[in-house]
């Protein structure tokens, strides 16, 4: 608790506070306007932080990843048009509450929401990571192989519900793109067809900018626009009231966040998504919700922020993301030096708590910047989106060109954006591909690291306890994912309602 403390006064007293208001607020009309994620926004900002300490670079980028999944709430309520995926559920009820003259209200219902659940899910990442490092010092090259494919084989499924096959086609795909380039320890081309420019591989950055930002972009320019309904800013503190009341809700919602941004590569779309689920089922009036419920958006709002905290449990314990804008940060912590994973806890305990301490003061930013600046942000969403969204694919570019100087990484920028649209068309999930790309080159190094000390011998594989547990889970996640399995669930989930309701 002391190390805790310390850390939220050394923020404070060291004059890095002013990093934390600028790059909450760049968060914030990052997440709000539609065609920003918060993806792009902390992979934009990422490139503009190589030769910042390594201490500053990434409070700014928390900072951003924060303030961008809260700014989304804007757009969704007012627009009724998500700033980011993460947002999705929140525009279920926050639009017909701005459409009914409550939008102020159900603003500040959003802002309260979202600094509730980030302060549980930092309760959730100071609670959750020294347990998880701990239990992860046990994990050697098996262990982290079957990580990766549970990984990427949950994402698949909680991404893609109606069909889950499309979300593990989407993650291994990715793990396949991760396969080009020369391999780490032979030095072996693979994949690159002689193409100097392959031998590198794809980097992270440009195929995050253009899979999510660029695809976003020839999205929103399909979309029509929407209409900003006008919001006054009378009834702020009343839904402030509304929204700490809900307690049940937002500690219900702030728990469920939290664990879906552990699971990795799930993140904050789930928890939103679980989070008002779970507010529905457990409400007593469920027709109002879709219409106009504080409570909805309340929940859908905590479930999101409280998964970014939840989110950085696996990148700081285990290196490997919890989301999509944590494999950025994770890449930005690896390319300042920082080394995540389970000796975390032994090798850098100071900066393991300096996360924590960036995650309170970038809630306590958001909610402060979010009840001051109710009005005057509302002006961002006035500006024509085809003059912004020229800018936004403008700093795409800029972005992936300065990680490395290659005008290629500007053409795999541009690939993977058409590639991301096409998917999004298709009804492939986007998420699982980052990820394989993420986890792919883990998965290989573990791989053939496991079979040199087992000598080839495969049963090695399953038969050590964690392991075998982990091998066990994939099975149980690939089983449940069939259609026939997920018929015959639902006719027992629905024969058991009736029996409860009878």
């Amino acid at each position: 608790m002391s190390q805790f403390a310390g850390a939220i006064a050394q923020i404070a007293l060291s004059g890095q506070i002013v990093h934390v208001a600028w790059a909450t607020l760049l968060g914030i009309v990052v997440g709000m306007i539609p065609g920003l994620t918060a993806t792009l926004g902390v992979a934009l900002v990422a490139t503009l932080t190589f030769t910042m300490p390594a201490q500053s670079a990434i409070l700014i980028l928390v900072c951003v990843y924060i303030g961008a999944i809260y700014g989304g709430s804007r757009s969704a309520i007012l627009l009724n048009i998500p700033g980011t995926p993460a947002n999705a559920a929140t525009a279920l009820d926050g639009h017909p509450l701005a459409v009914s003259g409550r939008a102020g209200e159900a603003m500040a219902v959003a802002t309260t929401g979202s600094f509730l659940g980030t302060m549980a899910g930092m309760v959730g990442l100071a609670m959750i990571a020294p347990v998880l490092a701990e239990f992860a010092l046990e994990f050697t090259s098996f262990e982290f192989f079957w990580l990766a494919i549970f990984g990427i084989t949950l994402c698949g499924q909680l991404t893609a519900l109606d069909d889950p096959l499309k979300g593990w086609i989407a993650g291994f795909f990715g793990l396949f793109i991760a396969m080009v380039g020369q391999e780490s320890i032979h030095a072996y081309s693979r994949f690159t067809y002689g193409y100097r420019d392959l031998e590198g591989g794809f980097g992270l950055l440009p195929v995050l900018v253009g899979a999510f930002g660029c695809a976003e972009v020839i999205s929103v320019m399909r979309q029509p626009a929407g209409e900003v309904v006008r919001a006054n800013a009378q009834s702020v503190l009343r839904g402030v009231g509304n929204g700490v009341r809900s307690v049940r809700t937002w500690l219900r919602s702030g728990l469920i966040g939290t664990f879906m941004g552990v699971v990795p590569g799930v993140g904050e779309d789930m928890g939103s998504w679980v989070s008002y689920a779970a507010a529905r089922r457990a409400a007593r009036e469920q027709g109002q919700y879709g219409r106009g419920s504080v409570e909805g958006l309340l929940a859908a709002e905590t479930g999101n922020s409280a998964a970014v905290p939840g989110a950085l449990v696996p990148v700081l314990t285990l290196a490997i993301p919890g989301s999509a804008p944590a494999a950025v940060l994770l890449a930005a912590m690896v390319i300042h030096g920082l080394r995540p994973g389970p000796l975390i806890m032994i090798t850098q305990p100071d900066f393991f708590f300096s996360i924590v301490a960036m995650v309170f003061w970038a809630s306590v930013a958001i909610f402060v910047l979010g009840i001051a600046l109710t009005r005057p942000l509302l002006m961002i969403l006035q500006v024509r989106r085809e003059w912004l969204l020229g800018v936004i694919f403008a700093l795409c570019a800029v972005g992936a060109f300065a990680v490395a100087g290659r005008v290629f990484d500007v053409y795999v920028m541009v690939a993977f954006g058409i590639l991301g649209f096409l998917m999004r068309e298709a009804g492939f999930p986007v998420a699982p591909l980052i990820l394989g790309v993420v986890l792919g080159p883990i998965l290989d190094a573990n791989f053939r690291r496991s079979l040199s000390l087992s000598q080839g011998d495969p049963m090695d594989f399953v038969s050590r306890p964690i392991s075998a547990i982990l091998a066990g889970l994939v099975l149980v996640v690939v089983i449940v994912g069939l259609a026939p399995v997920r018929r015959a669930l639902a006719r027992l989930f629905r024969r058991g309602q009736e029996k409860a309701n009878a």
